[in-house]
């Protein structure tokens, strides 16, 4: 089955709607699906809850969601790197559901894998923790997490196949493989494809059942977030 769609903008047709819950690979701006983020900003779909680890810089990944108004809700770890998540969140004009990076990837892993809630001990008498179940196990408390699913997943992988099994690089894999099994449609953005079983079985790192539909793109722009350099001497 070939999976490959001619654009981004091609493989989103269809597929998204208003007040959808998308999940979003990437940590920082390290393995983001920077192409299908910036087709679904042109979409125009709006009221939408946005499952990612953060929410992108001013003007770039999930930023540019958040300059059309696009997104009504994050369920985010970190959101220190944007001015207009700031502005829109302290103004009432944006919901956030603030999650403990571990808890936010084991709440993605437990969703795609048909688990509904499991218990953590990340959060317990902190607000994290209000309004949810606490239960004590071995004399520990722990507070009961709900998974998380999405309708749809749009995710970032180094190469793939035409049956839509990805290979990710390196720390580009961050958040992908469990936005990919916890989204109901996942989208993948790949830098290579290449025929049916020219990959290794050993080389996949998730499964092309998980992926219904594949976008190239060769030459993503890789923004680096902090730039570091030694002063020269």
């Amino acid at each position: 089955m070939n999976k490959v769609y001619a654009s981004a903008a091609e493989a989103l047709a269809g597929v998204v709607r208003d007040g959808q819950t998308i999940a979003v690979g990437g940590f920082g701006l390290c393995g983001i699906p920077e192409a299908l983020i910036a087709a679904l900003r042109d979409t125009g779909v709006k009221q939408l809850t946005c499952i990612s680890n953060n929410a992108g810089v001013d003007g770039f990944g999930l930023g540019q969601l958040l300059a059309t108004r696009q997104i009504k809700k994050m369920i985010s770890s970190y959101v220190g790197e944007n001015k207009e998540f700031e502005r829109q969140y302290l103004a009432g004009e944006l919901e956030l559901e603030f999650t403990p990076q571990g808890t936010l990837a084991e709440k993605l892993r437990a969703g795609g894998s048909g688990i509904p809630a499991f218990f953590t001990k990340t959060g317990v008498g902190t607000v994290v923790a209000e309004g949810k179940e606490i239960r004590e196990f071995d004399g520990e408390k722990y507070v009961m997490e709900r998974s998380l699913t999405a309708d749809v997943a749009l995710v970032k992988a180094y190469k793939a196949d035409k049956a839509g099994n990805l290979v990710f690089r390196r720390t580009a894999r961050n958040f992908n493989p469990m936005c990919a099994m916890a989204g109901k449609f996942t989208v993948a953005e790949v830098e290579h494809i290449v025929e049916t079983g020219d990959l290794d079985p050993d080389e996949i790192h998730l499964a092309g059942i998980f992926v219904k539909r594949l976008v190239l793109n060769a030459t993503p722009e890789k923004r680096i977030e902090q730039r570091t350099v030694r002063a020269a001497k």
